[in-house]
């Protein structure tokens, strides 16, 4: 019998995902895909991410995902992944996002760091971080999957640029030096109400361990972390399904607040 496996190239896996995007999701990515298949799902992005900038995106940064240890259990993973920020994914502190724009998407608080200098070395430490980083923001990610059901693997979603959609960041950022990014409790509300808890240590221990990293992940890629660059450091608590109508706001203690309004009811 024939291996359907080696019928399905990255290159049809990575046109499947973007096809996704307006088409509606696709199932699970096992008939190319290994579950546990980082270099592949990671080839699956990078084809993706050259389509897109040929297409006239441009990278403002990257995400660090699956930083709780519990996900990676979950996923029988022992890393977390990452995925590529494009400029056309940011949503203004405030505002509104369209549900048109989105597939099935989920609301997570999280520490946005946007970098002053470069962080070039794959040695990069925490302490090298903290000395390039300008300023810390709330952020908010809007995580969506073109996964059916997000019936997702490791693969899955790294293939799918780490699952991500869109991003807001607080309009005033702080600078580093002072801040407790290990204590800071995250409060994040739907409608008021608060629908998830957690704390900034839920980022691989430290928001700056999840930096550092993703730091030197890029680095080693030949693809290092810029000025100027924007990092989501990754959830600080259960990430939550949106509906349309939600006004989604994010509290961060000592850091800052951002919101947004997922459309309208």
């Amino acid at each position: 019998m024939q291996d359907v496996k080696s019928e399905v190239t990255l290159d049809d896996l990575a046109l499947r995902l973007r096809d996704a995007y307006t088409g509606g999701t696709v199932p699970p990515l096992r008939d190319g895909l290994d579950p546990v298949d980082a270099a592949g799902a990671y080839a699956v992005q990078e084809i993706n991410t050259r389509y897109w900038q040929g297409q006239g995106r441009r990278i403002v940064g990257r995400k660090a995902g699956l930083t709780a240890k519990a996900v990676q259990k979950q996923l029988g993973v022992d890393q977390p992944d990452f995925g590529v920020l494009f400029d056309d994914m940011q949503v203004a502190d405030g505002a509104t996002l369209s549900p048109a724009r989105c597939i099935q998407p989920k609301a997570e608080a999280e520490i946005a760091f946007v970098l002053g200098t470069d962080l070039p070395s794959v040695d990069t430490t925490p302490e090298q971080v903290a000395a390039a980083v300008a300023t810390v923001h709330a952020a908010i990610e809007i995580v969506d999957s073109r996964i059916a059901d997000w019936k997702i693997t490791f693969a899955d979603t790294v293939a799918d640029n780490g699952s991500s959609a869109f991003f807001v960041l607080a309009d005033e950022g702080k600078p580093l030096p002072g801040l407790d990014l290990y204590t800071a409790g995250m409060v994040m509300e739907i409608d008021g109400e608060v629908v998830s808890l957690g704390v900034a240590a839920a980022a691989l221990g430290h928001p700056l361990n999840a930096a550092a990293w993703l730091a030197r992940t890029l680095a080693a890629r030949g693809d290092p972390l810029k000025a100027g660059d924007v990092l989501l450091a990754g959830a600080l608590g259960p990430m939550v399904a949106l509906t349309p109508g939600d006004r989604v706001r994010a509290v961060v203690g000592g850091i800052g607040e951002c919101s947004f309004t997922y459309g309208d009811a």
